[in-house]
This record gives structure tokens, sequence and C-alpha cells, in this order.
């Protein structure tokens, strides 16, 4: 933990010395050296009004000097203890040292490499993937609507433009929606869902537009959040899983139940583990909401219809509320696969199961095909949720008035993309077939690759947009890594960075089973520069290994 803690003080000072480059010539940076440079440097500056300006840092000195320090409110230690207990490993400590370790390159500092590879996240567009051309036109149109006039643009991209205005205040969407989201586009996310689900009847006012799949996920844990001791809300998560679920949990002060996903059967869901977990949580919680994330993240696999019925029914029997995270249901590589939602699943159970079961499923603008993810747009439908409660819920949701108007047009051009006739199909189908079938690919190519390599198994990549391979730590390497205070696989990240440039997310940001090593690296990168990272983690793997000893174990 001490190493980490440097590399977030030599990024702090870093970037301090970017701005104030007198400082320089100081051979070791100091703290105190650094805030004496600052006074010397705004000392007598007067500005135009006549008053003399101080830093921060000069102000700071001053107050010591006159043994009047102020103390801060807000501290670590008067700090909200559920802040502090937040862990969020897609963006945590390897990605400050990749940032560093960009911001050195960039000075002309040499490293064995020449850029560093960010497979840490799934940011599409951050990797090279353009944007759908339809989207952006109507999401365009709708910020200018002076080129509603243009003859360059489509007019069935004119024509969604139109209606969506008709639906914001004042014709802009620089106005506020409804906290629900704009009626427009809820009535097509409910028409999208219907035609999904092959004729599922699907109520609009059930549907709620989101920034991004996280703010629904977010409000429906808010609502189910209570108790205290014994009587506190439990609530299950897939391990491994996304950090947002054990994140929100922590701000929430909820508690966690984990339940293990099936790593030699291709990361499927075991409802007998589902129902150990249960059981096990129990004893000191109280268990009331069940989290399935499929297609999967970080773990790529498609559950089959049976394994959601299996879920399902369990809900049904034990009264959970199940939230279905379905952001990557356009993402389906694997030909044995299919998508299935939970919705359409628990309605072929029977009208017992699909009138009861309370169901909260999210999509995003972020995943599938578009990978928009700055515009913030996503949606959730909230079926059999108490009338009283759903009020209270749409009060809750006013708090932060509404989600971004840009977000919710993007979501529904997803939902409501040019129809075959339409001026614009040609190219819509063109670029959103290139898309999923690179992906598709890649898919296999990461998952080819990686094979090859001594002690790193990975499972097949049927979905989502990750790959998350089991790697082998030696003996010596755990070894050391307790002794620098961190997880094994952190060390073995960490390593990869600093002697590749390649960014990816230890296993233990995710959670894994005791005694087993992962990481998460998305698939996202150009196929040239998937090929190059690959072959660069397979290099360095098998460096690693023989330098602790164990490239000839018979590693598993």
């Amino acid at each position: 933990m001490h190493r980490l803690q440097s590399f977030a003080n030599r990024s702090l000072a870093a970037g301090i010395l970017k701005h104030h480059p007198s400082i320089l010539s100081i051979k070791a940076f100091k703290i105190p050296c650094y805030v004496q440079a600052i006074r010397l440097q705004t000392q007598g500056c007067i500005d135009q009004s006549g008053f003399k300006r101080f830093s921060t840092a000069e102000a700071t000195v001053a107050a010591r000097e006159n043994g009047k320090m102020r103390e801060k409110t807000l501290t670590m230690e008067t700090l909200n203890p559920h802040v502090k207990a937040v862990e969020y490993a897609v963006r945590g400590p390897i990605v400050i040292k990749a940032v560093e370790i960009e911001r050195a390159l960039q000075q002309g500092e040499k490293k064995p490499f020449a850029e560093v590879i960010k497979a840490n996240i799934g940011d599409a567009h951050a990797m090279g993937q353009q944007p759908i051309t339809f989207l952006r036109q109507v999401v365009a149109l709708c910020t200018c609507p002076e080129l509603l006039d243009s003859p360059i643009l489509p007019e069935d991209a004119k024509l969604r433009a139109r209606r969506i205005l008709q639906g914001c205040g004042g014709q802009s969407i620089g106005s506020y929606s409804t906290s629900q989201g704009l009626d427009c586009i809820r009535q097509d996310v409910a028409a999208f869902i219907e035609r999904r689900d092959q004729g599922v009847p699907t109520t609009w006012d059930n549907i709620y537009l989101t920034t991004g799949a996280s703010d629904g996920i977010m409000s429906i844990l808010k609502m189910l959040v209570s108790g205290d001791g014994p009587s506190r809300t439990g609530v299950m998560i897939p391990i491994p899983q996304y950090p947002l679920y054990s994140a929100a949990i922590s701000e929430l002060d909820a508690v966690q139940v984990n339940y293990y996903l099936d790593e030699d059967n291709c990361w499927a869901l075991d409802i007998n583990e589902v129902h150990r977990a249960f059981r096990a949580a129990k004893q000191y919680c109280n268990p009331r909401v069940l989290c399935i994330i499929n297609p999967g993240n970080p773990t790529g696999q498609v559950q089959s219809k049976k394994c959601i019925e299996d879920v399902l029914h369990f809900a049904y029997e034990e009264k959970l509320f199940v939230l279905s995270d379905e952001v990557y249901q356009d993402n389906i590589y694997s030909p044995d696969c299919q998508y299935h939602s939970f919705k359409k699943v628990l309605y072929e159970m029977g009208p017992e199961h699909f009138n009861s079961v309370e169901l909260a499923s999210f999509h995003s603008t972020s995943k599938g095909y578009t990978g928009e993810c700055g515009l913030r747009g996503g949606y959730m439908e909230v079926i059999n949720m108490d009338p009283e409660v759903k009020a209270q819920l749409i009060k809750l949701l006013s708090v932060r008035l509404c989600p971004p108007v840009s977000g919710q047009v993007a979501m529904d051009i997803i939902v409501n993309p040019p129809l075959p006739g339409e001026p614009s199909y040609p190219q819509f189908l063109k670029e959103k077939t290139a898309v999923l079938s690179t992906l598709a690919e890649k898919a296999k190519l990461t998952e080819q690759i990686l094979n090859t390599v001594p002690g790193i198994k990975c499972n097949p990549v049927q979905g989502a947009m990750y790959a998350f391979p089991r790697i082998s730590i030696p003996p010596r390497a755990v070894e050391e890594a307790k002794a620098l205070g961190v997880a094994p696989d952190m060390l073995y990240c960490l390593r990869l960075l600093e002697e590749t440039g390649i960014c990816v997310v230890p296993g233990s940001g995710f959670g894994q089973k005791e005694g087993t090593y992962h990481f998460r690296m998305t698939i996202l990168p150009s196929t040239e520069k998937l090929k190059l990272l690959l072959e660069k983690v397979k290099a360095f793997h098998i460096k690693f290994l023989e330098e602790y000893g164990a490239l000839k174990e018979p590693w598993i």
C-alpha cells in the first residue's frame, strides 16, 4: 500500500511541477520548498482593484506563523465512513499510475514502450470506435434545430428530431424534461421492448430514463436498503462482479452477499450456489435483492434460458427483488449463445410469476454497438412495483430533476433506429454490423491467443466487451506482494503496466475465489493494437514466470 501511495504522491508532484516550472530547479522536491517558492512568486502581487493577492499556499503559511491555523471541517476523520468504504477498481490505482506514465511519455521520458494501451475500461470511442452516423445526426439536429433546414441531413433523422423537439419545453433540449424522461422517448422504449420480447406487453408508464444504467441501479438500490443489524438489507451480487455494485452497497451501508459464478463451466450461474449464499446470508442480514449481469461483466458469459428460469423461480419463492443488468444485450458473439431478457423469460413462466416478481431491468447507450459512454443515456423498466412505492420512486428521481436530455435523445435512436426502406437504413445497418462483427472477431482472437500462454486460462468471450483470464502467480511473487501490502494480481498488473504500457484491472477489484488470480481487459482496442497487446501480455507472463522460477511448473 505504501508503494501505491507513492504513485499517487508522485502524480501529485508531477502536476504541481507542470504548472510551476520555476520550481524545477529544486533538486529534491519537498512540500515546504514548494510552499516557499510559491510564496516568493506571489508576494507583493497586486490585482487591478488594488488588493493584494494571496495564493492558498501563502495564506496557509501566514496563518501558521500567526498561530491562527483554521482546522478543516472535512477531514478523513470526519468524512462519511461509507464514502471511505467505496472502492472502484476500474478507475483505481492502476489507472492513476497509467496516467502518470502517459504524462512522462509526453514529456519525453524514455520507456520500454511508445504508448500506454488502456484496456481497463469499456470506453469504445476512446479506443477508436467511430460513432453511429444516424445517432449523431439526430443528436446534432436536436442540439442545433437550424440544421433541420439543411439538405445535407436525411429526412428520417429530421423526422425523429422534430418529434423529440415537439416533446421538449420550448422545443429545446436545453429545457428540463419530466423526472422520468420525455414521454415520447419512454413510449419508444416501451415499443422497443415489446418488439424485442416478441409481443410481451409493456407499459410506458413503467419506463424511466436514466443517466446511464448506473443511475437507475443506484436509484432502485436506495429504495431497497433499510434496517439495522440482522435486519439490514442484503444485496446478492455475482462474483466476479462489476464494481458499481460493491461500491453502491458500501455507500448505502447495505450488506454485500456474494454468490460465485462457475469458472469451470464458462462462468455459468449455478442455482445451488445462489441457494447456498442466500441461506448463509440469512444468519446475519435480510437478503432482499438479487442482482444479475447478463451478458456478464467482467466475465463475458451469456446465461442460458434455463439458468434465468431457475433464478426467477428462486426470486419468486424467496420474495427477492431482481435487478437485471442487461446493458450488453446487443453484444453476443458466440453462435451457440442467445440473449434472453429476464422479462420475457418471466412472462413465459406464466401469470403467477409474471404478475408477482418485482423486476427492474437496465439498458444503456454506453455499450452495445453505439458505445456512447459520454452522452450518459439509459433506461430502466420496473414491473410489479407497489403503486405507493412507485410514487416514492418518482419522488426520489425528481430530486435530480431529470437525466441529460441529449442522452435521452441518444437512447431514443438505439430503441428507434432507421427502418428498412428509410434513407438512412443501409448506412446504419452497415455500421452496426461492422462494429459487432469486429467485436466478435476480437473476442475469439483474445481467447485463442491467451490460451497459448503457459499459466493463463481464458474462457470463451461469449458476449459483453471483456476477457477475464485466470493467471498463475508463483508462490514467490505472492510472498513479494504480501510484503508490499498489495494483492498478488495488483502486483502483477502494476508490473505489466510499468514494463509494457498495458493497463488492465486486477481481478481482486471484481472479486474472485480465494487462491485464484485474474485480470480484466477490454476487447475494444483496434484489431492491430489488440494483437500487439496480447503478444505483449504473452511475453510478459512468460518472463514473469521465469523471474520467479515457475515456468516449468504444471500450472493449471
